[in-house]
């Protein structure tokens, strides 16, 4: 099969497209025809060293999906040979077939195509994980998006809308800030003109509000703290302004503020599969009806994967970029 492999840590230069033999689904897995791969900043940070796969994972990059079972190992029953399915992988998305869990496993939504499909599961998986099981995101709470343009940015916005809460978001264009208030956003905030936290104060009457989904980090976590309602929950799933910061302890043992994070690779097979199940009950049906919509902002070939990562570096997408093998 065709693959790019990373020939070592570097720059978008050292992703290569390699031949390899093709994987053999193990117990309780399937191997999947890729027809699309999700690039994602997990791949970005494994391509430059700074984020190793597993032990037990593909070397390959590429933790999203979409394409057709064509074959199933021992155990698997839910799925069968010509089934049209998207999955987290655990590694190896970036190659012409990839052996997958069969519990992460989700059938393409009815009327979307499978390029739309490959961007839906390490978004959704992720923001099920942190703004639902982590941050407790409950019906008519408020949700505050960092970088709400991203392709985490754009799932959580429409996600958050459809279970009825209140999504402000932080984006680095008033024309990101648009793309935003456009897929349901209440609040834009442009950072790079405004000061979040006087324009979340001034959103929620000085309230702030319940929950902030974070992939920045650093300097942002002391100004965050201001913007969480009392009771509120910080959530972090990366630290793009770096991994260390300082705390007001007084302040959130006075506001009983809860600050938590993950990262959803090394978690259990068994722990994603409860995520799919619930991503298949409660949002699969939305995305089936249009409520919500698959934002891929552009389409790379698979051997082009530096030009996606390149794009991806660049920060001047709105929403998902995929590779189509």
């Amino acid at each position: 099969m065709r693959a790019v492999e990373i020939a070592k840590p570097g720059g978008p230069e050292v992703l290569t497209p390699v031949t390899r033999a093709l994987p053999t689904p193990r117990a309780d897995e399937i191997l999947v025809k890729v027809a699309a791969a999700g690039v994602n900043r997990p791949d970005v940070l494994q391509r430059m060293g700074n984020y190793a796969p597993p032990p037990d994972a593909s070397d390959l990059p590429g933790l999203e999906i979409a394409g057709t079972v064509v074959a199933c190992g021992e155990g698997v029953s839910q799925w069968k040979s010509g089934d049209r399915i998207c999955a987290l992988t655990h590694g190896g998305g970036y190659a012409e077939y990839c052996a997958v869990p069969a519990a992460q496993a989700l059938p393409v939504p009815k009327g979307i195509s499978e390029i739309e499909a490959a961007s839906l599961p390490e978004t959704f998986f992720t923001v099920w994980n942190n703004v639902y099981d982590r941050g407790k995101l409950a019906p008519g709470e408020s949700l505050l998006v960092q970088g709400g343009s991203s392709g985490i940015g754009v799932t959580a916005i429409q996600m958050a809308v459809a279970t009825g809460n209140r999504v402000l978001v932080t984006a680095g264009s008033d024309d990101k800030c648009a793309a935003c208030v456009a897929l349901g956003a209440d609040t834009a905030i442009n950072y790079r003109t405004q000061d979040f936290v006087a324009e979340v104060k001034a959103a929620t009457g000085g309230k702030g509000v319940n929950v902030i989904l974070d992939m920045v980090g650093g300097d942002y976590v002391p100004r965050e703290l201001k913007c969480l309602a009392d009771e509120g929950r910080l959530v972090f799933i990366a630290f793009q302004r770096g991994m260390k910061t300082e705390l007001d302890l007084n302040e959130v043992m006075r506001r009983r503020l809860t600050l938590t994070g993950s990262t959803l690779r090394p978690r259990t097979v068994e722990y994603k599969g409860y995520i799919a199940q619930n991503l298949r009950a409660r949002f699969w049906p939305l995305i089936e009806a249009g409520k919500i919509r698959p934002q891929i902002f552009k389409t790379f070939p698979l051997a082009q994967a530096a030009d996606a990562h390149r794009l991806m570096e660049s920060s001047q997408h709105i929403g998902k970029i995929i590779l189509t093998v």
